[in-house]
């Protein structure tokens, strides 16, 4: 909620904006800029209020509105959904998140499936983004035994022993359906390299930034290899310590994030802060 322009107006108008993009929070340049023209900053994951109240921003944790997406979905019934996606009866699931950019998704999915053959007891489903064709990922995927799932993805999680994601959004989705997950990064290394001096964070993965702490594993540029997400799933599918560590975490997770209503709450400050400012 800010004073709009670059600058505060002499009038002291208001401009009210819901909340800002959580990249914010590792761009500290911008941040005095902010104070300039923000009253108050509603924000979407818990360690942003810290940051900004540590820079005299008045900011609300308002809850993050994926829990608002996920307390809508209906539950799926596994053996249904085995059947209408032609999946063999109490074979394991391996989900696939490649991303929703076309040339993320086919950086990521090329090293992603040579998990396939590694593991021929399991089914590999890709959750494919609605913004990219299916002809598109077929033309990755080639001969590979894996199946292809539009506009499902938080069916795919509910059935899935174990999922192979890549940074972004859907590493918080996993976490919240309490799936096992490891998380896959790959970009040009001379981006990646210039990105790493500009942002000061010790993740990447939304899950482990919230949580502070390194709850699910990051391979990152060369550490993200065939050998080392291997090494990773082997963990997930047959070391029961680490699936309860992974429940464990995600129980603290949830707890840190809170309710659903996030966008309730937003709507509640500003109606509250427009009913101050109009009294004055």
């Amino acid at each position: 909620i800010g004073r709009g322009g670059r600058e505060a107006p002499a009038s002291g108008h208001h401009h009210r904006r819901a909340c800002r993009p959580h990249d914010e929070c590792w761009k500290r340049r911008r941040v005095h800029t902010l104070k300039k023209v923000v009253d108050k900053m509603l924000v979407i994951l818990p360690f942003e209020k810290d940051f900004y109240d540590n820079y005299g921003i008045d900011a609300h944790y308002v809850g993050h509105p994926l829990l608002d997406q996920i307390k809508k979905t209906r539950t799926v019934n596994k053996k249904l959904f085995y059947k209408n996606n032609n999946l063999i009866p109490k074979r394991e699931v391996i989900a696939l998140l490649p991303g929703s950019r076309k040339q993320e998704v086919g950086r990521m999915l090329e090293i992603m499936l040579k998990m396939v053959d590694m593991y021929p007891n399991y089914q590999f489903i890709i959750a494919c983004a609605p913004s990219l064709p299916l002809e598109f990922y077929k033309s990755i995927v080639g001969e590979a035994n894996v199946k292809l799932l539009q506009n499902k993805t938080y069916e795919l999680l509910q059935v899935a022993s174990a999922a192979i994601v890549t940074s972004g959004t859907a590493t918080l989705e996993t976490a919240l359906f309490y799936v096992p997950e490891v998380i896959c990064y790959k970009g040009n290394p001379v981006s990646y390299m210039i990105a790493k001096k500009l942002v000061k964070v010790k993740y990447i993965c939304l899950v482990n930034l919230i949580m502070n702490k390194p709850v699910v594993k990051e391979l990152i540029q060369d550490d993200l290899t065939p050998e080392n997400i291997k090494k990773e799933l082997d963990l997930m599918l047959g070391d029961h310590k680490t699936q309860r560590r992974f429940l464990e975490d995600y129980e603290e997770l949830k707890i840190l994030l809170g309710n659903a209503g996030a966008s309730d709450n937003a709507a509640n400050i500003v109606f509250s802060t427009i009913k101050n400012v109009n009294k004055k």
